[in-house]
């Protein structure tokens, strides 16, 4: 193609095809991450995962702008998980991982009680250690 001016010449050459969808704010190119969707009926914006297509009322936005999205007053900013992201830990995951760390410091206390404490009243003296309801029993010398 030409014009009066010589031939025309793409920004972009035309055998490059991008196959990553960019952010649609303006003067970001980043990789888009997540997909907003207005829902005027109900104020809502509405952000989640990716959409599988490039819908012409939809914008697609960056990791960045995702996270930094508001919405206009009254309106209300609902954003869906995505499925592929691993989930955060809850608080009682953290509770329970720390619960297990205490239970697996403690057969280390009783051993070092049952080490210290071999003369005790009331202790076998085969019993080396103990973990819950389990006896470790030194063996016996022929």
């Amino acid at each position: 193609m030409e014009s009066r001016r010589g031939p025309l010449k793409s920004a972009v050459p035309s055998n490059v095809v991008s196959l990553v969808r960019r952010c649609s704010r303006t003067a970001c190119g980043r990789p888009a991450v997540a997909t907003l969707t207005y829902v005027y009926a109900d104020s809502t914006a509405v952000l989640g995962p990716l959409a599988t297509y490039a819908e012409p009322h939809c914008y697609d936005l960056c990791a960045e702008h995702s996270e930094r999205l508001t919405a206009p007053r009254g309106w209300e900013v609902v954003r869906l998980a995505d499925g592929s992201a691993p989930p955060r830990p809850s608080g009682d995951d953290l509770e329970a991982l720390a619960n297990a760390v205490r239970e697996a410091a403690r057969p280390q206390e009783r051993a070092a009680e049952a080490g210290g404490g071999a003369g005790r009243s009331g202790a076998d003296p085969m019993e080396v250690a103990r973990r819950g309801h389990l006896r470790v029993l030194r063996s016996p010398e022929s």
